[in-house]
């Protein structure tokens, strides 16, 4: 293990290996993972279907275990973190995107921004002026008492970074978060993400199948199938 790493890097993986068992045989998903990421940049995960993306992002947050190698995140050893750690991991280091927005219907948009705060235990009144402020940021300040139903796919997708960014997390993970978008409003939506983690001082790993998107991170890591 390169300690110089571990202390250089936000997320730090080093020979990291991940396989299924399917039936009688294993399916290897992920072989001898190297990669590193620094505060404040932003890299696109890359790659054909089945290549191991996703996997790749649920492995970080905790939520499956990998076979063996080395994966340190935002002050985590995560092979070793108990699941109690791991939920207060999720929750305070890293902000969630994914495809669908996953808004809670019966809060309005200012309420589902201001979950991931009131999970932590926080209910001053600091919780809704950051909520606010984060609505703001992205547009919506006049739809804060809107239900998820009555906004658009594009305004609930932002309302979901709004959440993602609540805690302040280092790392935000999004998982084709514009994947269910037209282009105008999924260029729209991955501007304000990337805008609002790097001026928050976070760094983004960005799962997606839009090169153009791609191209706007600060680097790309391409994953392949495992032959």
């Amino acid at each position: 293990m390169d300690t110089n790493k571990q202390k250089n890097s936000l997320l730090n993986i080093q020979q990291l290996n991940k396989s299924y068992q399917v039936g009688d045989s294993k399916q290897i998903v992920l072989k001898e993972l190297d990669f590193q990421l620094s505060q404040k940049e932003s890299v696109a995960i890359v790659g054909e279907s089945g290549s191991g993306k996703s996997t790749l992002l649920n492995l970080i947050a905790g939520l499956d275990a990998f076979d063996d190698g080395y994966l340190f995140s935002c002050g985590y050893d995560i092979g070793r973190t108990k699941d109690r750690e791991l939920a207060v991991y999720r929750n305070i280091q890293l902000g969630f995107i994914f495809q669908f927005h996953f808004l809670l219907e019966d809060f309005n948009a200012l309420e589902n921004v201001c979950m991931p705060a009131w999970l932590a235990g926080q209910r001053n009144v600091d919780v809704k002026l950051r909520a606010e402020y984060l609505l703001e940021k992205v547009g919506l300040i006049d739809k804060q008492r809107s239900f998820p139903s009555r906004l658009s796919g594009g305004e609930r997708q932002r309302v979901a970074v709004a959440r993602a960014l609540m805690n302040q997390p280092k790392l935000i993970l999004a998982d084709e978060p514009t994947g269910s978008l037209d282009a105008f409003h999924a260029q729209r939506v991955f501007e304000l993400m990337m805008e609002l983690t790097l001026q928050e001082g976070g760094s983004l790993l960005l799962v997606t199948h839009d090169l153009a998107l791609a191209n706007s991170c600060s680097r790309q890591l391409e994953l392949q199938k495992v032959q």
